[in-house]
């Protein structure tokens, strides 16, 4: 019984020698929080007056949150005297066991980060990769990226190998370029039929005359001479142009009556009597 009155009359000593340090923790939690939400709120405000993506924006003030209230949280506990490595060491290994858990969503995760940052692209942008993703860019999260591709369908496209792989950006551009191949027959003047192209696309207003289309001979086919044209357009007009174009030179060789050939072939029989 007097080891029991002892314990806790040694208990309520050590509680109250305790004391000053637990009121200093506690005032340092107290003041420490207000000091963390003026320094996010600081951030934030910077982060806008940059123009940083809102989803980049968010996650790098909920990071820098974690940060700051973890920093908070030890050092209050070192102040009340309580031993932080046992806490740093539980931190260690709940990070290492998420890491090896998420491997796939981290790869996104930093991949996103990395788009996010460097903006190969932005929301409204027609881009393509090396992997076959095409279409507009309509959100950029931290994991995926949504695309909405030339048939209409939604794409979600992992931020990781998209981040890795070689990205066209068609509207980080003014004009663009579109190359297209006209078969002639052999029997045409292939200057006459240079001259018709060049007149025909010459009348279309959206086909930029500086630079000036070029008209070259590409092959020399099986059953055609093919004609390699190269003209420059807005981007904003590029498929209504591109469409428009091939019909008018189409209805221009046609008036000119060159042909465009069809695939054929010359067939030689020999007779019984030739082979003798």
């Amino acid at each position: 019984m007097e080891k029991f009155a002892g314990g806790i009359e040694n208990m309520i000593t050590n509680t109250l020698g305790a004391l000053p340090k637990i009121g200093v923790g506690i005032l340092i939690l107290v003041i420490g929080s207000f000091i963390v939400k003026a320094i996010l709120k600081g951030l934030g405000r910077r982060f806008e007056k940059r123009d940083m993506e809102k989803s980049l924006r968010g996650f790098l003030l909920s990071i820098i949150k974690v940060v700051l209230y973890i920093l908070l949280i030890l050092t209050a506990a070192s102040t009340m005297g309580i031993q932080t490595t046992s806490f740093l060491t539980i931190f260690a290994s709940a990070g290492l066991a998420i890491g090896l858990a998420l491997q796939g969503s981290l790869s996104n995760f930093a991949g996103g980060v990395l788009i996010l940052l460097f903006k190969p692209f932005k929301v409204g942008d027609y881009v393509s990769n090396t992997s076959g993703t095409e279409g507009t860019i309509d959100k950029i999260d931290l994991l995926y990226t949504t695309l909405t591709g030339p048939t209409g369908l939604k794409i979600f496209s992992p931020n990781g190998p998209l981040a890795n792989s070689v990205i066209t950006n068609y509207s980080d551009i003014s004009s663009r370029r579109y190359d297209f191949v006209v078969g002639i027959s052999y029997d045409t003047n292939i200057k006459t039929a240079q001259n018709v192209i060049q007149e025909a696309l010459a009348k279309h207003k959206e086909v930029k005359q500086d630079p000036k289309p070029i008209i070259f001979v590409n092959s020399l086919a099986d059953s055609s001479v093919n004609l390699n044209v190269r003209v420059w357009m807005d981007k904003a007009n590029y498929w209504d142009t591109v469409f428009a174009i091939q019909q008018i030179v189409k209805n221009a060789l046609d008036d000119a009556n060159i042909e465009i050939p069809f695939p054929q072939r010359d067939i030689h029989v020999i007779s019984d009597k030739e082979i003798k």
